[in-house]
């Protein structure tokens, strides 16, 4: 059952923190990448230029996820802020470079052209809808 992400996870999600994707590789072990994300609608999206990865073969075939990231700021006795989603996900063709130029102002800088190639390839939007929201933080 999806939730909807409060506007404190919403702007930490847009700030350009790196965040964990874990997902569930064919033996059940975990599988964790770094990824960059944005919140679209209330959906968590990432793209991919490449769809051969491992996490999005993972996911077409399981899409139970979790992903964590490291917020900054400290609770009132001190624990650092972070911010762990639990949900489902999905994949969607081709938009990728698009939404990396997106995601590239908050993590690489307002300025930047991203990805960094005359015609990138149309990838994947990897878009994650939110089941579960914890942490240390104004969200958990």
């Amino acid at each position: 059952m999806a939730t909807s992400l409060g506007t404190a996870a919403r702007d930490a999600l847009a700030a350009g923190h790196l965040a964990h994707l874990v997902t569930l590789n064919d033996d059940g072990s975990a599988q964790v990448a770094i990824v960059w994300v944005g919140v679209e609608d209330d959906e968590i999206v990432s793209a991919h230029l490449q769809p051969s990865q491992r996490k999005l073969h993972n996911v077409a075939r399981d899409p139970r996820v979790v992903l964590s990231m490291e917020t900054g700021g400290r609770n009132e006795i001190g624990l650092d802020h972070y911010l762990v989603v639990h949900g489902r996900a999905r994949i969607t063709e081709g938009g990728a470079p698009e939404l990396l130029q997106r995601l590239a102002r908050a993590y690489l800088g307002p300025d930047v052209n991203f990805p960094p190639m005359p015609d990138p390839p149309p990838g994947v939007v990897l878009h994650i809808s939110v089941e579960r929201v914890t942490g240390v933080g104004p969200w958990g």
